[in-house]
């Protein structure tokens, strides 16, 4: 996680780098030995109190595992400086190959929690990087992957037994391109907001390909501390520490020759305001990789502000982390338009407290006329959650041509067909697949196939296995507990209502975003069919049901259709089958964002005290609970106090 720090203060840098070092014209620094020794003292004159010296530890205090990545003599064949010593209050956090140095001090953002998401974004960027630099004739080697066999039937090469497998169709490279080494044909990376340049020291370490990492932040301690962790961990040739606001250094960016091919935006809630500078700023063809924490607006608690900062109004349903996907997906693709761009969805994942979407953006006039045809509102039902959703546009084939015109609508009236309740109007939103699949099969083949790369594989390769079986063409999905929670039954079986949609002649999948999630083609009456087949075998006490109420209204109507509940061998899906960790549970108590860093540093307080705090409605805690019956409630003390008077 990263963080955009405030603008109240005024820049200065004076005080905190080498009188030596100069500033480029893009005011993007350039952290040599010299100026890292700089920016330590400038740290260490934040700290009135700490001591002017500080020796530099052994790497055994850094890692017990391995040896400190910096004091090797020569990493990727590029030479290494010595290490950097520790300053006053400083720790060092490990993760992946990357060992950095953290202040204590809420200064500078560190989410552990987000792990899964910087290994993901590595392995979506080793296959980005891939694909592009064969292009280019580099190959792509990564540390720990096998290559892939086939066996041969041929008479020539039986006397070999086997083959090495061509990737992708292209022959062998005379340029190879490993981790850790510049590659002069390789990626050029902006990570927009650093904070303490974690994810671009990741990067540098762990992706293969790669000419240049740029780790950007406002926030003059983070960048310092960004130019530190380069040098400590040895890749001070490829990463470069900047302290710039990101907006203005990539609109600064928008020459073609510019460009970045790979930007990364991962701020502390919206990336609303970067998104426009981004989409500029990429390369053709490039790889923007966008997270999203502002859940609480996206998925429908805040609709008015949901549509300020993303174009889209938001609404509360069981779909609304799917929805929260296609409404980022939308918004950059809006603003992508803007420039005669648009956006190809290569792979988007809800997990946790926020989502993560990686997009290529190329450049055409007549392929963004399409944009339109691609977005939809959604009319949701507030009694039952049926939803039906209203292209913007249509498009339809005339020959060589295409026909742009106004659609037709709405999908539905003004009241629900099946419960009788009003509808709500939510989006615009992505309507069209929000993954590549061929893309997501590569990216699961190189985490499975090297599964010691990443601390974090097991859950990946489970998501990813549930993004590859969900159906492309079925825009967001019911849940069978809401379904049955509505009409005040026994929730059915997974398996069971699957196999129902399945005999109906429906297609049905499950969803990454949601555990009980039902994603189908199938329309809302025959979901409506099945559920009230499903309440004959189940049947609730309908003398107890309102007659205004959904329930009613539903089981009022005979199905249609006879439901068959047989389990079907192909309604088990494969990620269901082999146990993947598909949904993982928190390692810990509390498991979430942390607390955002702070201007001036500072100690952060403790979540659970500041919970304690903010939430406490007794003065006097009692700490017994056999005392709480006797304690007096406000209502009781006003009515004594009223009786005594």
């Amino acid at each position: 996680m990263l963080v955009q720090t405030t603008r109240l203060f005024p820049l200065i840098i004076s005080h905190h780098l080498h009188p030596s070092c100069t500033r480029s014209v893009r005011q993007t620094f350039r952290w040599s030995g010299g100026s890292i020794a700089a920016a330590s003292r400038g740290l260490r004159s934040m700290d009135p109190g700490a001591p002017t010296t500080n020796a530099s530890p052994t790497p055994a205090e850094f890692s017990a595992e391995s040896t400190n990545p910096a004091a090797t003599d020569r990493i990727g064949g590029q030479e290494t400086t010595p290490p950097v010593g520790l300053l006053p209050g400083e720790t060092v956090v490990r993760e992946g190959k990357a060992t950095i140095l953290f202040p204590s001090a809420n200064e500078v953002f560190y989410n552990p929690v987000q792990e899964f998401n910087r290994d993901l974004t590595c392995a979506v960027i080793t296959e980005f990087a891939r694909d592009l630099l064969a292009q280019r004739g580099v190959k792509v080697v990564v540390p720990g992957e096998k290559e892939r066999v086939v066996v041969s039937l041929s008479e020539e090469a039986n006397e070999a037994g086997i083959q090495t497998e061509e990737k992708d169709g292209v022959e062998e490279s005379a340029v190879t391109a490993t981790v850790g080494e510049k590659c002069e044909h390789g990626l050029r990376v902006l990570e927009g907001l650093a904070a303490s340049g974690l994810r671009s020291v990741r990067f540098a370490l762990e992706v293969p390909g790669l000419q240049s990492v740029t780790a950007n932040d406002f926030s003059t301690k983070a960048a310092a501390l960004i130019g530190r962790n380069a040098q400590y961990n040895g890749v001070s040739h490829i990463l470069q520490a900047s302290c710039r606001d990101a907006s203005m250094l990539m609109y600064e960016m928008r020459g073609k020759k510019d460009r970045y091919d790979v930007i990364d935006l991962d701020p502390y809630g919206s990336p609303a305001s970067f998104l426009d500078a981004a989409v500029q700023a990429v390369s053709e063809g490039g790889l923007l990789c966008i997270t999203c924490t502002d859940m609480a607006v996206m998925a429908g608690n805040s609709g008015e502000t949901c549509y300020s900062k993303y174009g889209s109004v938001s609404i509360k349903a069981k779909y609304c982390h799917e929805m929260a996907l296609r409404i980022i997906l939308h918004s950059v693709d809006q603003r992508a338009g803007v420039y005669q761009r648009y956006i190809q969805p290569l792979l988007s994942v809800s997990v946790d407290f926020y989502i993560r979407v990686f997009v290529r953006v190329f450049t055409g006039q007549a392929t963004v006329k399409n944009s339109a045809s691609k977005q939809a509102l959604v009319y949701n039902c507030v009694g039952c959650g049926s939803f039906h959703l209203q292209r913007m546009g249509r498009r339809t084939s005339n020959g060589k041509h295409m026909k742009y015109s106004a659609a037709t609508g709405p999908p539905t009236g003004p009241e629900c067909e099946h419960c009788g309740q009003r509808h709500q109007l939510g989006g615009p939103i992505w309507a069209e697949p929000i993954h590549d699949l061929a893309f997501v099969q590569k990216v699961l083949s190189g985490v499975s196939g090297n599964p010691s790369r990443f601390g974090t594989s097991k859950r990946i390769e489970g998501v990813l296995s549930m993004v590859t079986e969900e159906l492309e063409d079925a825009p967001l999905y019911y849940t069978v507990d809401s379904l049955s929670s509505t009409v005040h039954c026994n929730t059915p079986p997974l398996l069971q209502f699957r196999s129902a949609l399945l005999h109906a002649g429906h297609r049905v999948s499950l969803s990454h975003a949601c555990k009980n999630a039902i994603k189908t083609d199938a329309p809302p009456a025959a979901v409506w069919d099945i559920v009230r087949c499903w309440e004959q075998a189940n049947p609730v006490k309908r003398e107890k049901l309102s007659p205004t109420s959904p329930a009613f209204k539903i089981l009022s109507t005979k199905p249609s259709l006879e439901a068959c509940f047989t389990v079907r061998e192909d309604a088990n899906p494969q990620s269901r089958k082999r146990h993947l960790t598909r949904f993982q549970e928190n390692p810990q108590a509390f498991w979430g964002p942390k607390a955002r860093a702070k201007v001036g540093g500072g100690i952060s307080t403790d979540l659970q005290d500041k919970r304690k705090k903010c939430q406490n409605k007794r003065k006097n805690q009692i700490a017994d609970s056999s005392q709480l019956k006797s304690f007096p409630c406000k209502k009781f003390r006003q009515s004594e106090s009223s009786s005594s008077s």
